[in-house]
């Protein structure tokens, strides 16, 4: 490869140093399990099972990375804008469902949220939806008869309210489940492009787009329910973003409610916040529509409250589940730093090199999207990681903050971005297909 083709050396040393400290973690989590003290995770770092497979969708995860590195950054340059968001959507669903299909349909896809750790093990039994949310904190604790199974007890009752509504819709069962995350998970691939064009530049935007479809998170987001959470959060984002671009007050409307609703799904979207702030400190003058987000957040605010559920109260309570269970034999002393490891397969070795270049890139008075949205996204990510309530898992948990990473793809250099788009892409095969993900 000669020096016109080959990634900037520091690019390089970021991308490997990534590497190496996924390397460091999952030989440490060797040594420890070797001298009786595991960080019980299978494949540690990594929350899986050592499974080397193929299955019906390796063809087809093949087949759409390839296309989406051959003809996705020419395609996303040349396109008009809204049917290049339709095909963005429609190819990252693509990649998720191909990717998840590498385990086969019934593991894969329609089986992965009906074990007994999972939403649709309660669905059944809510048959009143007041009472469920009004006693919804009495089952969180462990070692109760009516305990809430793992999933459920640790976030609010909107993600089982989910899977209820949906069942309720008559679309029950984990097919419909699964094809549901899958398909919320995709609109990623246009809340983030969208964020960065209406925020920044529109070749910006365009750069992001391949990044966002070819993301190695989607080993994950296909099929767990975090990927849903991922895709509710993006798009009350990119709602915000458009709100205070340009002046709609009911899309900053829309916004709230779906941030509102996203920290009813998952306590630690909270931090979400944090991306939702560098939003609108990215505005210009209809910084003030961001106003009205809080009109749209209210509502869902009062009538879970008015319902009988208080966010603290079981915030607090499933930091004791917690312990109750196996965070008390996973040491923070370990998954502090592993954690953050997992983030080279999560979101792949390009976050490395858009990471060190928003680092590179930053300047106070000088606020530019593909900087300060992947900086606000690591904050919010280092947040987590010290707060020691997500020891392990993270590679599903904080699917929401690892896509805002794409969102500087645009530092890449251009002669870069398909070298960095093979590596995103076999990152991601390779993960599925040497490993069986738990959820």
């Amino acid at each position: 490869m000669n020096r016109r083709t080959r990634p900037a050396r520091a690019d390089l040393i970021a991308a490997a140093l990534a590497a190496g400290l996924f390397a460091v973690a999952a030989i440490t989590g060797g040594v420890l399990y070797l001298l009786g003290r595991p960080v019980h995770a299978s494949t540690a770092p990594l929350f899986a099972h050592w499974l080397p497979h193929i299955g019906p969708g390796t063809p087809f995860a093949l087949l759409t990375a390839v296309l989406v590195w051959w003809r996705g950054p020419a395609l996303a340059a040349r396109l008009s804008w809204r049917p290049l968001l339709a095909l963005s959507y429609l190819t990252a669903v693509a990649w998720t469902s191909s990717l998840a299909l590498i385990d086969g349909w019934q593991r894969g896809v329609a089986g992965r949220l009906t074990t007994e750790h999972e939403y649709l093990h309660e669905v059944p039994g809510i048959t009143d939806i007041p009472a469920t949310l009004a006693g919804f904190t009495t089952r969180i604790l462990d070692f109760q008869p009516d305990s809430w199974t793992t999933h459920v007890s640790a976030h609010p009752p909107g993600a089982l309210l989910v899977f209820v509504w949906l069942d309720r819709a008559g679309l029950g069962g984990g097919a419909w489940a699964g094809v549901l995350c899958v398909l919320v998970a995709g609109l990623v691939a246009v809340a983030v492009p969208h964020t960065v064009r209406v925020l920044g530049t529109d070749e910006a935007a365009r750069a992001v787009v391949p990044f966002t479809v070819l993301f190695p998170g989607a080993v994950w987001a296909g099929v767990s329910a975090d990927g849903l959470f991922a895709g509710v959060t993006a798009t009350g984002v990119a709602l915000l973003a458009h709100a205070v671009a340009r002046g709609r007050a009911t899309a900053a409307v829309a916004g709230g409610v779906l941030l509102a609703f996203g920290c009813y799904l998952s306590y630690g979207l909270v931090l979400i916040g944090v991306v939702a702030l560098a939003v609108v400190v990215l505005a210009g003058a209809h910084r003030r529509t961001a106003g009205w987000a809080l009109a749209g957040a209210a509502p869902i605010v009062v009538a879970f409250t008015a319902a009988g559920f208080s966010w603290l109260t079981g915030y607090h309570l499933i930091v004791e589940r917690y312990y109750q269970g196996v965070a008390a034999d996973r040491s923070y002393g370990y998954w502090v730093w592993a954690n953050l490891a997992l983030l080279a397969v999560a979101a792949g070795p390009a976050a490395a090199v858009i990471l060190r270049r928003a680092v590179t890139a930053a300047r106070p008075r000088a606020r530019d999207a593909v900087w300060v949205l992947p900086l606000a996204a690591t904050t919010a990510i280092i947040a987590a990681d010290l707060s020691g309530y997500s020891k392990a898992e993270v590679e599903r948990i904080w699917l929401p903050f690892t896509v805002w990473l794409m969102s500087g793809a645009a530092l890449i250099p251009p002669a870069d971005r398909r070298i960095w788009l093979a590596v995103q892409a076999a990152v991601a095969l390779a993960v599925n297909h040497l490993v069986l993900t738990v959820w």
